[in-house]
């Protein structure tokens, strides 16, 4: 196990993804971290992770690893739950790795679209500037939107408007008209 001290959620984040690349899993880091990547930044120890797993499938992530050393804990959704299952996984430190089993409305081309971010000797695929957005946008709180502002104004490549609008669409009109509104701005 790499983390060595309360904090270091980022350093069990890679243990999780060496199970996960063992397993030649897709998967994209989500959440505090993907916001820092896309421009915003904020105080967290927060690591999230999303992949596109059957519960089947996740359990069996579940038992490699527990056979890593680390607790977890595997929640299936509720039948309207956006997300259909969630793997919490602990180490003795208290650090916390959250691994999404799938995001109801989630283009599966978004692991595709994961860009390669250089960390602590590995690389970590962290969801692609649209996708990111579009999942802010179906969160919908004001953190989340505002995280999606963020990432609207952040300097780099450029948008591609079209496919952040086509995978926004995918989450409902809610997620559609946040991003309509963030756009208009």
């Amino acid at each position: 196990m790499k983390a060595r001290a309360p904090g270091e959620s980022a350093l069990l984040l890679l243990d999780v993804v060496a199970v996960l690349d063992r397993a030649r899993i897709g998967y994209a880091v989500i959440g505090a971290m993907a916001a820092a990547v896309h421009g915003a930044i904020r105080a967290t120890t927060d690591a999230d992770a999303l992949v596109s797993l059957t519960l089947a499938e996740l359990r069996e992530v579940d038992r490699a690893l527990r056979k890593a050393g680390v607790d977890t804990e595997l929640r299936a959704g509720e039948a309207d739950d956006p997300i259909p299952a969630l793997l919490a996984v602990r180490d003795r430190h208290g650090n916390r790795v959250d691994v999404l089993g799938g995001l109801r409305g989630m283009d599966p081309a978004l692991f595709d679209r994961t860009i390669g971010v250089p960390f602590r000797g590995a690389e970590l695929r962290v969801i692609g500037r649209e996708d990111f957005i579009a999942t802010k946008c179906f969160a919908g709180d004001p953190q989340d939107l505002a995280d999606a502002a963020q990432a609207l104004d952040a300097p780099g490549p450029r948008l591609d408007v079209d496919l952040l609008r086509r995978v926004t669409r995918r989450f409902g009109r809610t997620a559609a008209d946040a991003l309509d509104e963030l756009l208009a701005r």
